[in-house]
């Protein structure tokens, strides 16, 4: 956790409502950090419905495996997050710490192991010392309350320099349900998804089928649409958890009419969750949204923009506030999808640079400098040759990146 807050943090944070059902706690395990919070329990009054999406990395972390072996089982009675340590690259002793860590919780909570679900962020490759959770479990679910999520944010931040936290009320059928979630990552952040924790909690009546849907659904466009280094982590977790307190019908069926609303809202909660994380990128002092147009397709264009967005060079000319569309034209270039040279136009905020494989007839260079001093920055690029299309959204690449990283482990 940084001292010095992001230049693009939000102003204001939002009082989280009450998601009926959830209670929350947290504690000072003393598993890396001094003198703070490192431990979150979220505890669900009844069994809740649970969905969840995980790294793609080859190499995942123990609590990763830990909470996609209880996810066939579709319920929860509890989530417990660390901070300061992933668990991950840790042999057999990973798999050890995962099961004391249930062990000691379930003791604690009288659930059983198989619907505790764990994450754990931090530093890879450094054994977890589980035996610490048992000095604060019990304290944990004795402790825990409605409407603790600052607390709960913080708890879970690592390099983070600010807590991400955000809500919606969206109509359900005939019930009003909400929607909170809060969510960390800052660093070795790029699909899919990131060293990044996402928990999300609504009081809607949703089975674990439709909601595993809902979320997998919505994943595409948020928290795999992000980029901080190109870096995929080792410990990605999003669960999605639904207690069914709000009252109605369970809705089983993920193509139930109900649901649209439903995941309008989640998508956009969950967009401004990654959106946060982008903001919050280690060293970030430009938040850059990347357009791609006219691709042959869709997966074509999140290719190419994903490609733009994590090139050091591009990256490096937004934090020098360079307009240097030539970097652009090669990333497109690299990218190994299908573009037309001679008909790819390029515009940095609302200043078309480049048009027709060369530069515009009409470039201004003062023009395209003022835009890239503006801290919120839209690269589009328009390949010509199709009608697909797609957005990521990336941060710049500082000094002050490379000084958090090469000192991380001291």
């Amino acid at each position: 956790m940084s001292a010095t807050i992001s230049p693009l943090a939000p102003t204001s944070y939002p009082d989280l409502p009450e998601v009926r059902g959830v209670r929350l706690a947290t504690a000072a395990a003393g598993l890396k950090y001094e003198g703070r919070t490192d431990v979150l329990l979220a505890v669900f009054d009844e069994p809740a419905q649970i969905a969840g999406v995980f790294t793609t990395s080859k190499c995942t972390s123990a609590p990763v495996d830990w909470c996609k072996q209880n996810l066939s089982k579709g319920v929860a009675r509890a989530i417990m997050v660390n901070s300061g340590n992933a668990n991950a690259f840790t042999g057999k002793k990973g798999l050890a710490s995962v099961e004391l860590s249930a062990d000691i919780l379930s003791k604690a909570s009288g659930f059983a192991a198989d619907e505790l679900y764990l994450a754990s962020t931090g530093v890879i490759g450094e054994p977890l010392p589980a035996e610490k959770f048992a000095g604060v479990a019990d304290g944990l679910v004795a402790d825990a309350v409605a409407n603790k999520w600052m607390d709960a944010a913080k708890a879970i931040m690592t390099t983070d320099t600010y807590p991400k936290m955000s809500t919606r009320r969206v109509k359900l059928g005939d019930a009003t349900v909400t929607l909170n979630g809060i969510a960390k990552g800052a660093g070795m952040i790029a699909p899919d998804m990131a060293t990044m924790l996402g928990f999300l909690f609504t009081d809607a009546p949703i089975k674990a089928s439709a909601l595993q849907s809902s979320l997998s659904e919505c994943v595409g466009g948020s928290f795999n649409s992000i980029t901080v280094d190109s870096d995929t982590s080792t410990s990605d977790t999003v669960l999605l958890a639904a207690t069914g307190s709000a009252g109605g019908d369970w809705i089983e069926d993920a193509a139930d009419p109900r649901l649209v609303e439903f995941r309008e809202a989640l998508s956009s909660m969950m967009l401004e969750l990654a959106q946060m994380i982008v903001r919050d990128g280690e060293g970030a002092t430009k938040f850059v949204e990347v357009r791609v147009e006219g691709a042959e397709s869709a997966t074509s264009a999140k290719r190419i923009a994903m490609a733009i967005a994590n090139s050091p060079l591009m990256k490096t000319a937004f934090a020098g506030e360079d307009a240097n569309w030539g970097r652009v034209v090669m990333a497109v270039g690299k990218a190994g999808e299908p573009a037309d040279r001679d008909k790819l136009a390029i515009w940095f905020g609302d200043i078309r640079v480049a048009v027709e494989g060369e530069r515009d007839p009409d470039y201004s260079e003062e023009e395209a400098s003022a835009v890239m001093k503006e801290d919120e920055i839209i690269l589009k690029v328009d390949l010509g040759i199709g009608n697909g299309g797609a957005t990521v959204w990336t941060c710049d690449l500082t000094k002050e990146y490379v000084a958090i990283n090469g000192d991380y482990r001291s």
